[in-house]
């Protein structure tokens, strides 16, 4: 009877060779506790911008707060609108190695597609990337803050996040981007982010000029506010770096400890040097030393070590305070709130100390290994390679589009306006704390 059963068996197969292949793979299934951690990363790198928003605006004078704020805010709505249309799609669809193309016009063919081999929706991914793209061009508004001419300012956020954040960010990130088949590594934004926005804000910083009250002393009008500010951004920054692993799991918890610890390092190293130079601890100091840590851990949190990451904050802490401080000495640039020395600087020390650091332990996905682990070149080799394109790139094209909106329309405010303030001579409304310094005098 047994062998009967298998003759049977064996003349179904011969007869219906349909019924002996193989069952198809299963389609992918969605992932909801991935989904839902790249969602609160989404959301945690939104909140970055307002943070970013109260750290600029505690720094500048009392006449100009509402001003530096919606620039920063603004962002929010015209970036984030625009990459939803257009640069999404030029960013990670398929294309040339230089750019994408246009398949994912206005998110067309995205719905209910999932992404990677993590299983989150194309649609999480997709809301993820955008607020990146959101608070890019808004860290150039600390570099010429208190004397721009707001009309001007958004087609300049339009056209940048077009021509400088979106082709890089397909280079760095995207399908088939030269960066990344070179062999450079971007974790979570040194190149796509702080270095062009830091490059960004070094060529407008010049193009600008100097504000008028350039030669005076000028001190932060609220502390308080750049320390809420500085909180917000090292709470989003959570987001920005452990959410770039796109799952929750091991290498999420490793960018979160590398991220914590990287700001702490350069907090304490940054405080330090104004501790020997002053004689006394700052409280900007210290803010703007936990944000160098974070700009300088984005692109290596990952793939480093949480001993490398350490090592490599602290050193950026050390040199980003002494090179803003010769910015500000030595030279006649106005950079009126230290984008340069903090995010193009950071950002460029975050990469190369990325090829220099990168262990294969932290991430398996990853091969190669950094200089002073294996004493391998190809990374460091090409991430200084991927620091060399995109900063001359942004600063070609930031020189061009500033021109280009200036024949447009002047990107600096009249002198008069400026004297006055942006506030009331470009938006009618002052701060509260404006208003009570007026009652006092």
């Amino acid at each position: 009877m047994k062998s009967l059963f298998t003759v049977t068996l064996a003349a179904l197969a011969f007869a219906f060779p349909a019924m002996a292949q193989e069952t198809p793979e299963a389609a992918p299934v969605l992932d909801t506790g991935n989904t839902a951690w790249v969602l609160i990363s989404a959301a945690l790198v939104m909140l970055m911008t307002p943070g970013l928003a109260f750290f600029y605006a505690g720094m500048v004078n009392r006449k100009n707060v509402v001003a530096t704020l919606l620039q920063n805010y603004v962002a929010l709505a015209v970036v984030g609108l625009l990459w939803v249309v257009v640069g999404y799609s030029l960013a990670f669809s398929e294309g040339s190695p230089f750019i994408g193309g246009l398949d994912y016009f206005m998110l067309n063919g995205l719905s209910g597609q999932l992404f990677g081999a993590t299983n989150i929706p194309t649609y999480a991914f997709m809301a993820f990337q955008m607020m990146f793209a959101v608070i890019t061009p808004a860290l150039i508004v600390g570099a010429i803050a208190e004397r721009v001419e707001f009309k001007a300012w958004i087609i300049m956020l339009c056209l940048w996040s077009l021509c400088v954040y979106a082709p890089v960010a397909h280079w760095v990130w995207g399908p088939g981007g030269f960066i990344a088949a070179d062999g450079g590594l971007d974790f979570a934004g040194g190149l796509v982010v702080h270095l062009t926005a830091g490059v960004a804000g070094l060529v407008a910083a010049m193009m600008y000029g100097k504000r008028i009250s350039a030669g005076e002393v000028s001190r932060p009008n609220d502390v308080s506010m750049i320390m809420l500010g500085a909180a917000l951004l090292w709470f989003g920054w959570f987001g920005f770096n452990a959410g770039s692993a796109l799952a929750a799991d091991n290498l999420a918890a490793h960018a979160f400890v590398t991220t914590f610890v990287g700001a702490a390092s350069a907090f304490i190293s940054w405080m330090m040097v104004d501790w020997i130079r002053h004689k006394k601890p700052s409280a900007v100091g210290v803010a703007i030393g936990l944000v160098v840590g974070l700009v300088t851990i984005t692109p290596a949190a990952g793939f480093v070590t949480v001993q490398s990451a350490i090592i490599m904050c602290a050193i950026s802490g050390v040199f980003c305070n002494l090179f803003a401080a010769f910015i500000k000495t030595k030279t006649h640039l106005d950079d009126a709130l230290d984008v340069f020395a903090c995010h193009g600087i950071g950002g460029f020390l975050g990469a190369i100390m990325t090829g220099l650091f990168a262990d294969s332990s932290v991430n398996s996905v990853v091969s190669v290994q950094g200089l002073l682990v294996s004493g391998e070149t190809g990374l460091f080799i090409a991430n200084l390679k991927g620091v060399a394109i995109v900063g001359v790139y942004t600063a070609i094209v930031t020189w061009v589009l500033i021109k280009v909106v200036n024949a447009i329309t002047p990107i600096r405010v009249p002198e008069d306006a400026e004297s006055q303030g942006l506030d009331a001579t470009s938006h009618g409304e002052m701060s509260r704390f404006h208003d009570r310094r007026a009652e006092q005098q």
